[in-house]
């Protein structure tokens, strides 16, 4: 029988074809000396067993820092402390409608002081800190948001934009 025949009957496997019935009186079938492919014994226990001791080679080689511990441990951690959604400068004029760019571009700021400054809310947009990254156009804003980093103070500073801090 060949091999592309026994695929074809691998779905519906009748037992008189399968190699049990050849091996049948000979002690091991197929599988070497007495007792070879019994239990884990051949492959040098179950599972991870072994990973510091016979297979240590395989640990260290190919998985490094497999075992041991990092850090310090932080009982009940919570992450909600940590959470901080950033956005940079660069995608700050993004979080405003686009009619809103184009209106407060053509005011020119420096004829009439006085005028009215978009006010750019990061914290409504889902953002917690504002980053440096980027350039920003020349139309002074105000931006709020709960943190700033120093780049990005500086950067909204020289267009004549103000940094407010927001709880």
């Amino acid at each position: 029988i060949n091999a592309e025949y026994m695929g074809l009957l691998a779905a519906a496997m009748v037992s008189r074809l399968k190699q049990t019935r050849k091996r049948r009186g000979h002690v091991s079938m197929g599988w070497g000396r007495v007792g070879k492919h019994r239990k884990a014994g051949s492959r040098g226990g179950r599972g991870n067993a072994g990973g510091q001791h016979h297979k240590r080679i395989n640990m260290d080689k190919y998985h490094p820092g497999y075992f041991g511990k990092v850090g310090m441990r932080h009982f009940h951690l919570t992450r909600n402390g940590y959470y901080c959604p950033t956005v940079n400068i660069d995608s700050l004029w993004h979080l405003v409608s686009a009619q809103t760019y184009d209106h407060y571009k053509k005011v020119d700021y420096k004829t009439n002081p006085d005028q009215k400054v978009p006010v750019i809310d990061a914290l409504q947009a889902g953002y917690f800190k504002v980053l440096g990254k980027g350039r920003l156009p020349t139309v002074p804003c105000v931006v709020r948001a709960k943190s700033f980093s120093r780049q990005a103070e500086k950067k909204i500073r020289a267009v004549g934009g103000v940094c407010e801090l927001v709880a």
